[in-house]
């Protein structure tokens, strides 16, 4: 199993605007932790260049778009997240990178624990040397 996968999220239809919610423990394999946001992205800039220990996360592009870079130290994918009801569920030990915003897109993060910074690997070679001892 790889350890991302996109996940479709509820929608509600209606013509006055959808509406779309999310439940940890139901619509995600955790209870949502920590809450945030990344907008106002200049062009040409990219967010994350980490992985994490332990925490999960789903990613969600709330408005415009990006392009998210996944690898797990054996397999690299590029996924383009546009739409307001699909998330991306990140599980632990994938390091990415999100570039290639539109103008006004908006990244919500729903995480599975607070902020640790003790959980982060933010250099990529120490990503790889722990990939490569988990093996």
């Amino acid at each position: 199993m790889k350890p991302w996968q996109l996940i479709d999220l509820p929608r509600v239809q209606d013509p006055r605007g959808n509406l779309t919610f999310v439940e940890g423990g139901r619509h995600l394999p955790f209870d949502i932790a920590r809450v945030y946001y990344l907008y106002d992205i200049p062009g040409g800039a990219n967010r994350g260049g980490h992985a994490h220990k332990e925490l999960q996360q789903v990613l969600i592009a709330v408005s415009g778009s990006f392009d998210v870079h996944l690898d797990d130290g054996h397999n690299t994918e590029v996924i383009t997240l546009r739409r307001s009801y699909t998330g991306l569920l990140l599980r632990s030990m994938v390091w990415r990178v999100l570039d290639n915003f539109s103008s006004g897109a908006v990244c919500l993060t729903l995480a599975s624990m607070p902020y640790i910074e003790d959980d982060y690997y933010r250099d990529y070679n120490d990503f790889i040397k722990a990939v490569g001892s988990k093996s």
